[in-house]
């Protein structure tokens, strides 16, 4: 059998696209769809969005998320799903001090880089932010390698 955590550490690494769950000003779940980085011990993801964006105005109001990365190419219904759910808190980073935070994301997605400079940030001169969520719980998701109990909780790093 696999290792649970090398399982989910490989397939957050190689997930591209965060499903990421706000809540509204009513309580109300709110879904977008992101380019994600990430990091473990301890374990972040990092997104990069506009501050007026309204999953960000979300977090800004409360700052409870959830989300889940797909860890496989679709190809058809009859083959076995692999993800990740979480559950955390995310906020918006600060525009100076994030060095490494900035270094993840633009390590990930270089054509980003320039959108999250850190002397652009610093300067408020991009309309961009970098945006981190702290993850508190993990679940893994695989059939593949767990067919009886796809579902396994999977240790936080912190």
């Amino acid at each position: 059998m696999e290792d649970a955590r090398k399982l989910l550490e490989d397939y957050v690494s190689s997930g591209k696209v965060i499903q990421l769950a706000t809540l509204d000003p009513t309580g109300a779940p709110v879904v977008c769809n992101l380019w994600f980085a990430s990091a473990f011990g301890p374990d972040r993801i990092w997104f990069m969005s506009r501050p007026n964006r309204e999953h960000c105005a979300n977090l800004r109001a409360d700052p409870r998320v959830a989300g889940a990365i797909l860890a496989i190419e679709l190809e058809g219904i009859e083959q076995d799903v692999r993800g990740v759910t979480f559950v955390g808190t995310g906020k918006e980073l600060p525009t100076v001090g994030i060095d490494e935070q900035i270094a993840g994301y633009a390590g990930r997605w270089p054509e980003a880089a320039d959108a999250i400079a850190p002397e652009a940030l610093a300067a408020e001169a991009t309309p961009h932010r970098l945006y981190e969520i702290t993850v508190e719980k993990w679940v893994l998701f695989d059939e593949l390698y767990y067919p009886e109990q796809p579902k396994q909780p999977v240790r936080v790093s912190r």
